[in-house]
C-alpha cells in the first residue's frame, strides 16, 4: 500500500482520578485515556464520577487534548440497557472516543452515537490484518493492538488497512494475552474480562513434567518461581522504529498507578518523541540517567522491551518475587514552567474615556470580543499601564497565558479594578465556551432501523417466549419444552488416541479436530486430515478443523497457502476461536453454516448475538463466565455448551517449558503447581509457539444435564485434551448417565468444576 501522510504520534497516558488526569496533561500527554463508575476494565481504581468526566473532557479540550473513555468490559445482558444513559452526558460533552472490547457495547454505540469514534481494545485480541479489517468495517477507526505482536506484524496491519493503531510503550505486561485470560475468573470469581482480575499471575508456581520423558521432576534453580510473572514494558528505545512501524499512538499503561508516576513516565516520553519526530535524521539516544528515572518510578524487578523485536523468552520474566516498591529519593523535581503548558492567546484591551471597556482575544481560530463598565475621565488617580497589566495578567487558574497583551488607552482615565477583572473574567470564560462549542454534540435522532432495533430489545426484555428472528438467529425463548430437548453431542479431541474412542460412540454427531497443533500442521495436513474426515465420514458423523487459538500473520499465511488442500480434504465446517479466524475463512468463501465460534469470541448479550450476526458468526459457544440465570436470558438456539472438558485458562506467547530450560522444538506437557500443590496442565503448542494453560479440575456440567436442556441449544460438547483412552471411555458412560437422569454422584467423577454455572462473576 502506498505510503501515507501521518498525523503526529499521540502520547496517550492514564489517568484514575482527576488529579492524575492534570497531572498528565501537564506533563506532555496528548491524549488521557480513564474509565467512570461503570463498564470499565480497572473496577479498583478511583475512576471518575459523571460530573468529573465532563470536567475532566472540558479540561483537556481547552488544551487542545482529547479524552477517551474506557468502555472495555464484557458486558451482561441485565447491564447493556443502561450503556446508552450513561455514555449520553459525555457524548454531548464531546468525548472524543470509546474503547471497546464488547461487540453488544460495538454495536449499541455505533446505533445510537454514529459519529463517536470507536477503539478496538487490547482485550479484543487483534493480532492481525484480518481481524483489524473485520472491526474496521463494523465501525472501528482504531484498533489497540494485542501487546504480544511484532514490529513487522504491526508494520503489515498499517500497510495493508491504514487503520490507526495504538500500542503499549511502558507499563504492565499480562502474561496471557488480552482477553483471554480465565484464570482469575475461575480459581477466584474475578474476572479480568470484567475489570475485577485478582492478578493470580503474580504468584509462585512450580513447574513439573508428564509422562513425556521428564517424568515428575521440577525445572528451574529453586522449587518455587514466579513462572508467570512478567517484567515492566519499556519501549523508550524503540520510538523511533514504534513510529516507522505505524502505530499512531503510545500508550502508556497504569491507571491503577499513583500521579508521580503517571506524568512522570509521561514526561520522559513526550521529550524523546518530540526530540525524534523534530530531528528524525539525528541520532536517537536515550540518556542512562533518564532510564534510571523511568526505573526509579516503578517496575516489576526490571524492564523489558517487550515482544516488539521477540516471540518470547526468560529474560521476560520476573522469576523472582515481583516488587512493587519504588526509590525516588533521587529523582529531582523538574523545574515546572507553568506557563509553558498553557494555551497561549493574544489580546487587545482598549480604554477611551466615556466608551465602554472592550477586550479582544485571539486564539487559533477563535476570536471573541467582550465590553464592560464606561470609562471615565480621571484627574486625581487616573489608571497606569503597570495596574492595567497587573490585572488584566491574573489568569493563573485558567488553561491561557498572554503572548501578547496590547494596550490602547487614552491618559488619564480610570475604570475601578473590579470592573477590569469583570471584563478578563468574562473575556476569558467567552473564550473558553467558544471553544469547547465545537465539541458539543446534540443527541442524534434514532434512524428507522435504530429504533425498530430498540424496539425489537424492549420486546425480547418483556416477552421471552415470544420467538423472534433477527438475521437468522432466534434471540427470544422457545416454547419447546425442555424435557424432550436433546442437544445434539459434539466432541473435541487434541490426541489420535481420543478421536478414536470418539469416533466408535454412536451419540457422537460432530467431531472438532485438534490434534493436528500436537502433530504439527503440516504432518497432519499431508498425512492424516483427509485420513481422519472419510473416518468421520464413515461413522455418519460431521468432522470439523479445531483453528488455533493465535492466529497471527505467519499462521494465517500457511492457513492462506495450503487452503485448497484443507478445502479439498471434506471438511464439513469450522471451529474458530477469533476474529482474525472468521474474516478469514469469509475470505476463503466458507459459509456461515459452515462457522462454529468458540466460547472466547464473547457473546454476553442479545446485542453481542447480534452483532455477531452482522459478521456472518451464527453458531456460537455459549460464555463459561455466565452462571444459568444470565444464560437463560438469551436465546440460544444456535449456541453450543461445553459440557465437559479442561476448561483453557490462559493462551500465552510465552512458553514455561523454554523459560526454565531450553528449547528443542518438542511438543511437551507440564504442570503448573500453585502453592497448595495443585497442578495447572500445560500444553506446549510449538507449532506457533504459545502455551495453553488448562485448569486444575476439568468441568462438568453432565449431573446438571437436566438444566442444561432448559437452555435449548443446538449442541453440548465434550471437550478432551488430556484424558487418557480410559478416561474418555469414562466420560461417555457419565453422559449416556446424564441423558438418561441417573447419573449417580457417589459413583461420579471424583474431581471436577461446575465452573460458573452456579456462581457466576461478578
Amino acid at each position: 500500500m502506498e505510503n501515507r501522510i501521518r498525523k503526529k504520534t499521540e502520547l496517550l497516558a492514564p489517568a484514575g482520578s482527576f488529579d492524575i488526569l492534570k497531572a498528565v496533561a501537564e506533563a506532555g500527554a496528548d491524549a488521557v485515556y480513564g474509565a467512570g463508575k461503570r463498564f470499565g476494565a480497572r473496577a479498583y481504581a478511583d475512576n471518575f464520577t459523571e460530573e468529573e468526566l465532563l470536567e475532566a473532557i472540558d479540561y483537556l479540550h481547552l488544551r487542545g487534548k482529547r479524552f477517551y473513555l474506557t468502555v472495555n468490559t464484557l458486558v451482561k445482558e441485565t447491564e447493556i440497557q443502561g450503556l446508552l444513559d450513561y455514555l449520553q452526558p459525555f457524548y454531548q460533552g464531546g468525548l472524543d472516543g470509546v474503547i471497546v472490547q464488547d461487540l453488544g457495547v460495538l454495536r449499541k454505540v455505533r446505533s445510537y452515537f454514529p459519529d463517536l469514534p470507536l477503539h478496538a481494545s487490547t482485550q479484543m485480541t487483534i493480532t492481525g490484518v484480518y481481524g483489524a479489517k473485520m472491526l474496521m468495517e463494523a465501525g472501528c477507526s482504531r484498533i489497540v493492538t494485542a501487546r504480544e505482536l511484532s514490529l513487522e506484524e504491526i508494520a503489515h496491519i498499517y500497510q495493508e488497512t491504514g487503520v490507526e493503531i495504538e500500542s503499549f510503550v511502558h507499563g504492565a505486561l499480562c502474561y496471557c494475552y488480552s482477553g483471554q485470560c480465565l484464570l482469575s475468573s475461575m480459581i477466584g470469581g474475578r474476572s479480568g474480562n470484567r475489570g475485577r482480575c485478582a492478578q493470580p499471575c503474580r504468584l509462585p508456581y512450580q513447574l513439573t513434567g508428564t509422562g513425556d520423558g521428564n517424568g515428575g521432576r521440577s525445572f528451574g534453580k529453586s522449587r518455587e518461581q514466579y513462572l508467570l510473572s512478567l517484567k515492566d514494558l519499556c519501549a523508550i528505545d524503540l520510538i523511533p522504529e514504534l513510529i516507522q512501524s505505524g502505530v499512531s499512538s503510545f500508550k502508556i499503561e497504569g491507571r491503577m498507578k499513583q500521579a508521580e508516576y503517571a506524568a512522570g513516565v509521561t514526561r520522559i516520553y513526550r521529550k524523546y518523541m518530540d526530540q525524534y519526530e523534530r530531528e528524525p535524521e539525528k541520532e536517537y539516544q536515550v540518556s542512562e540517567e533518564e532510564k534510571k528515572m523511568l526505573a526509579k518510578l516503578g517496575n516489576r524487578c526490571g524492564f523489558t522491551d517487550g515482544y516488539y523485536k521477540r516471540q518470547n523468552g526468560k529474560d521476560m520474566v520476573t522469576f523472582l518475587k515481583p516488587s512493587h516498591e519504588k526509590d525516588t529519593s533521587s529523582i529531582q523535581e523538574q523545574d515546572k514552567d507553568e506557563n509553558g503548558t498553557k494555551e497561549k492567546i493574544k489580546g487587545i484591551l482598549r480604554l477611551y474615556a466615556e466608551t465602554p471597556a472592550s477586550l479582544v482575544i485571539e486564539y487559533k481560530n477563535h476570536k471573541v470580543k467582550v465590553t464592560g463598565e464606561l470609562v471615565q475621565k480621571s484627574l486625581k488617580q487616573p489608571l497606569t499601564k503597570e495596574t492595567i497589566l497587573d490585572k488584566m495578567g491574573k489568569i493563573g487558574n485558567t488553561p491561557f497565558v498572554w503572548e501578547e497583551l496590547k494596550l490602547e488607552l487614552e491618559e488619564q482615565i480610570f475604570l475601578p479594578v473590579k470592573a477590569l477583572n469583570h471584563l478578563r473574567r468574562t473575556g476569558l470564560e467567552r473564550l473558553q465556551e467558544e471553544i469547547l462549542t465545537k465539541y458539543r454534540r446534540s443527541v442524534p435522532e434514532l434512524s428507522a432501523n435504530t429504533a425498530s432495533g430498540e424496539a425489537l430489545s424492549t420486546i425480547l426484555e418483556t416477552a421471552g417466549n415470544v420467538p423472534l428472528r433477527s438475521t437468522g438467529t432466534l434471540l427470544s425463548g422457545s416454547n419447546l419444552s425442555s424435557k424432550f430437548h436433546q442437544p445434539e453431542l459434539r466432541v473435541l479431541t487434541e490426541t489420535l488416541e481420543q478421536f478414536q474412542i470418539v469416533l466408535s460412540q454412536p451419540e457422537v454427531r460432530r467431531i472438532y479436530l485438534e490434534e493436528f497443533q500436537w502433530r504439527g500442521y503440516q504432518n497432519f495436513f499431508e498425512e492424516g486430515l483427509r485420513e481422519r474426515v472419510s473416518q468421520t465420514h464413515q461413522k455418519q458423523k460431521e468432522c470439523y478443523l479445531a483453528f488455533p487459538y493465535v492466529f497471527r500473520r505467519e499462521r494465517a499465511d500457511w492457513f492462506a497457502e495450503h487452503w485448497k488442500t484443507i478445502e479439498a480434504s471434506g471438511l464439513d465446517g469450522y471451529l474458530v476461536r477469533n476474529l482474525e479466524e472468521l474474516q478469514f475463512l469469509k475470505k476463503m468463501g466458507a459459509a456461515p453454516s459452515q462457522i462454529q465460534g468458540d466460547y472466547n469470541i464473547y457473546a454476553y448479550s442479545k446485542e453481542a448475538l447480534r452483532e455477531l450476526e452482522e459478521l456472518s458468526l451464527y453458531h456460537v459457544t455459549l460464555p463459561v463466565e455466565l452462571n444459568l440465570k444470565e444464560l437463560r436470558k438469551i436465546n440460544w438456539a444456535k449456541g453450543e455448551l461445553i459440557l465437559y472438558g479442561y476448561q483453557p485458562l490462559m493462551i500465552s506467547s510465552q512458553c514455561v517449558g523454554k523459560n526454565t530450560g531450553r528449547c528443542d522444538g518438542r511438543k511437551r506437557s507440564f504442570y503448573l503447581k500453585d502453592r497448595y500443590g495443585k497442578g495447572f496442565p500445560v500444553k506446549c503448542r510449538c507449532e506457533d509457539c504459545y502455551n495453553v494453560i488448562y485448569n486444575i479440575s476439568p468441568l462438568s456440567l453432565l449431573h446438571h444435564f437436566q438444566e442444561v436442556r432448559s437452555l435449548k441449544t443446538e449442541g453440548v460438547r465434550l471437550s478432551f485434551s488430556i484424558e487418557n483412552a480410559e478416561e474418555t471411555e469414562q466420560i461417555f458412560k457419565y453422559y449416556r448417565q446424564a441423558v438418561s437422569g441417573g447419573i449417580c454422584r457417589e459413583k461420579y467423577l471424583s474431581d471436577y468444576t461446575n465452573g460458573h454455572f452456579k456462581r457466576g462473576v461478578e
